[in-house]
Parts: C-alpha cells; sequence; structure tokens
C-alpha cells in the first residue's frame, strides 16, 4: 500500500492516470494533452507500470496504456473507513445550501 501512495504522490502520474481513466492513450497522446516531454512521459508511466496502475500494449509503431483498475481498488478499500469522517461533513453542507437556497426558492415564487 505504501508504494500506492508514493506513486500517486506524484501530480504527474495523477494527471497521467485522470487521463488513462477517460479512454486508453498512446505515450504521444499523453505528451501532447499535458505538454510534458516525451522521456518524463515515459519515465512517469515506468513508474505507473511497476506498481501495477497501468500496462501497455503494442499498436503497430506505438505503445498504447490503459488503466488498471486493481491498485485503486485497494486504494478505494483503504479509504472506505475513513469516509464517514467527511461524508457527514458534506451532508450537512449539502443541507445548509439547501436551507440557504429555500428563501431564494420561495422570493422567485412570488414574482
Amino acid at each position: 500500500m505504501e508504494s500506492a501512495f508514493s506513486t500517486l504522490a506524484e501530480p504527474n502520474r495523477r494527471a497521467i492516470l485522470s487521463l488513462l481513466a477517460q479512454s486508453e492513450r498512446s505515450v504521444s497522446e499523453i505528451e501532447q494533452r499535458l505538454r510534458m516531454p516525451q522521456p518524463s512521459v515515459s519515465k512517469h508511466l515506468r513508474v505507473l507500470r511497476d506498481a501495477g496502475f497501468v500496462e501497455a500494449r503494442v499498436d503497430a509503431q506505438r505503445r498504447v496504456y490503459r488503466i488498471r483498475t486493481e491498485p485503486l481498488m485497494e486504494v478505494e478499500a483503504w479509504l472506505a473507513p475513513f469516509r464517514r469522517l467527511w461524508s457527514g461533513h458534506v451532508d450537512a453542507l449539502e443541507r445548509h445550501l439547501d436551507r440557504m437556497d429555500a428563501p431564494t426558492r420561495k422570493k422567485g415564487k412570488k414574482k
């Protein structure tokens, strides 16, 4: 688990994972979307691959990467017990916003 968090701690790797969560992509697509040099993209992809977050397949002359969900499910399972700590706050915020919005809706109905 520690290596998963150290892998995810790097912002460029999180950005790559976000792109790959949308669809699989080649190294050049990742370079273009993130405006990163190829050596940097390749370095981050290697770290992600070694940690099991991505896998690659060869498509003609290029490598196409896709996300692997297993390591993310492990992180999700680790976070699950902590979810109660913030879910109550999010629920309270939603109730507060609903109360704040209620007078606005009432005023709009009078006009």
